[in-house]
């Protein structure tokens, strides 16, 4: 009786091994949680430091339009005003996401409504071979081909942010489709069915049923393609035209908060004031990605919510 006592109290096999495989999950989890915390209390302790330890005024930083750290002005203070790359990356977002949300949206459509098979044979690889052309590739192609044109047709240098909006453009496309796509297929089809049951045509039906049950996942396809347009460096920094000074129109040079931090971040010192300036920069896109993520977890909740009522 005690053999079989103590052979009924040992873990089995599986037992073991269930445990091990727990314990890695958690370890992994644990590692990750710990490398965000660490990236946000890295990058907040050297976005904080321009105005804890260089006392550099909050509201200067974010509304004047002179950016020269190593100068003072004429109170003796440091020139630190990131208005003009504040202003520059939100222009070039906003307008990318507007001119690729109409483009996402039909290209979803056609893809999911009107050629189902047809059109996600043909159009997904190109989706997805435009996800897979590196940042450098779409830079060195706007500085080829988009550069030129602008300034043929508008004059100047051909930098600036509307060059930065078409090469964005392109890049978030394949997001927003893909994730719209993603959107129309969750529509359930007896919305479909019914719609047309009652007497509607297949556009009335696409019009004024899918898109709107599907609306919270299409905005959602949207913040995420602005997420990715705000943080891209590289492929901006090639044609916006690198230049600190509040943009006037689209076609003059401008810079984004990216662009300057890919630029500056090699040429100053850690632990100086042009070096905590550029932390600060990093500080907005990191709070911005973090909008971004509130506001796609609340239009994730939203459609939940709608789609349970």
């Amino acid at each position: 009786m005690d053999d079989i006592q103590k052979k009924l109290q040992q873990s089995s096999k599986a037992t073991r091994q269930e445990r091990l495989g727990k314990s890695i999950c958690y370890t992994c989890i644990g590692l990750i949680i710990l490398l965000v915390a660490c990236i946000l209390y890295f990058i907040a302790s050297k976005g904080i430091a321009t105005f804890t330890r260089d006392h550099v005024n909050i509201w200067q930083f974010l509304t004047t339009s002179n950016w020269e750290p190593g100068n003072l002005d004429s109170k003796g203070r440091p020139m630190i005003g990131a208005l003009p790359m504040i202003v520059t990356s939100f222009s070039v977002t906003l307008l990318a996401a507007l001119v690729a949300t109409p483009f996402a949206i039909g290209v979803a459509i056609f893809m999911t409504e009107i050629s189902a098979r047809n059109g996600a044979k043909f159009l997904q690889p190109v989706i997805e071979l435009l996800v897979g052309i590196p940042s450098v590739v779409y830079g060195f192609i706007g500085l080829s081909l988009i550069v030129p044109f602008i300034r043929n047709i508008f004059g100047g240098t051909g930098f600036g942010i509307l060059s930065g909006t078409l090469v964005l453009f392109v890049m978030v496309l394949p997001t927003i489709t893909s994730l719209t796509v993603d959107s129309l297929k969750s529509v359930p089809m007896h919305y479909r069915q019914a719609s047309l049951a009652l007497g509607a045509t297949r556009w009335q039906t696409i019009y004024k049923v899918i898109l709107r049950a599907a609306t919270p996942g299409i905005l959602t396809a949207i913040i995420f393609g602005m997420a990715r347009a705000f943080g891209e460096a590289l492929a901006v920094q090639m044609v916006i035209g690198n230049a600190l000074l509040m943009p006037k129109n689209l076609v003059s040079p401008a810079s984004t908060l990216t662009s300057k931090l890919t630029t500056d971040i090699g040429n100053t010192v850690m632990g100086t004031l042009p070096n905590d300036a550029l932390w600060s920069l990093a500080l907005i896109l990191l709070l911005m990605s973090l909008i971004f993520n509130m506001i796609v977890r609340f239009l994730g909740k939203r459609g939940n919510i709608k789609n349970a009522s």
